[in-house]
């Protein structure tokens, strides 16, 4: 195990290599592991992203930071960044968790991580923990949309209508599909002004209606930017697909046209 290599991708290097090699273990590998560690990573993490966000969003009032906030330091968020330092080849598993894969786990991978930061906290100091955390999240803000990171997809579709004061959709179950213990749901959502239907599916009603609210949202931006004349297709999603978190909602740049008497339909 390449201790140094790990080091160099963090940009830290410890003065003691036992806080590393602790930060490393799971609790399946021996007595002396990481779990303390990740309850002081998972505080100092929190407190230097709340602390970043604040800097770099100064309009944002306390809720949209929270919002912020939860969704960068969320276990999907962790998982990507300790992928990125190809984390996995550096864990201490015991041989069940080795066995069953244990070292792609996200949960364990993200844990690892806020282990890691509660580590360097223990060594180095704030500073260096801050300075750690600042070097994994500034290059990721320069992508993220304020306006939509963690707010799911009928959350979006909403607001979109509203600011284009256009009815709120309505959303219908119309079929349910499987058997009882394993059931799949598809829901029906409207958008009549704009001539939206499309259908979602998912696991329950409600992974339904967000996997519908995405294609709706999706069809919505399209009929107010379609050209005259152009037709809005029927669409029916054949899978569950959830909102697009962090991409920027385009400008109107025309009304939606209504289709001509005589048109012939499809």
């Amino acid at each position: 195990m390449n201790l140094q290599l790990l080091q160099t991708r963090l940009g830290y290097t410890f003065r003691e290599i036992g806080l590393l090699q602790q930060a490393l273990t799971h609790r399946s590998h021996s007595s002396l592991h990481n779990e303390r560690l990740e309850f002081l990573g998972d505080s100092v993490l929190n407190c230097v992203v709340a602390s970043v966000l604040y800097e770099r969003f100064g309009t944002l009032d306390e809720g949209d930071l929270s919002r912020l906030r939860a969704n960068l330091v969320k276990q999907q968020a962790l998982f990507e960044i300790a992928q990125k330092l190809d984390l996995s080849q550096f864990l201490r598993l015991g041989e069940g968790e080795l066995k069953s894969g244990g070292f792609r786990r996200p949960s364990i991978l993200a844990d690892t991580l806020e282990a890691l930061l509660g580590a360097i906290f223990l060594d180095g100091g704030f500073d260096s923990a801050r300075d750690t955390i600042r070097a994994f999240y500034i290059p990721l803000l320069e992508t993220v949309d304020p306006a939509t990171l963690g707010k799911d997809a009928k959350t979006l579709l909403q607001e979109f209508l509203q600011a284009k004061r256009i009815a709120l959709p309505t959303y219908n179950v119309v079929a349910t599909h499987g058997a009882a213990h394993s059931q799949e749901f598809e829901v029906e959502c409207l958008v009549p002004k704009l001539n939206v239907q499309v259908f979602g599916r998912g696991g329950s009603r409600r992974a339904a209606e967000q996997a519908a609210a995405s294609l709706a949202l999706d069809a919505a931006q399209k009929a107010l930017t379609k050209t005259p004349g152009a037709r809005k297709p029927r669409q029916r999603s054949p899978q569950l697909k959830l909102a697009g978190i962090g991409t920027n909602q385009g400008e109107t740049t025309s009304a939606a046209q209504a289709e001509q008497p005589g048109t012939e339909k499809a």
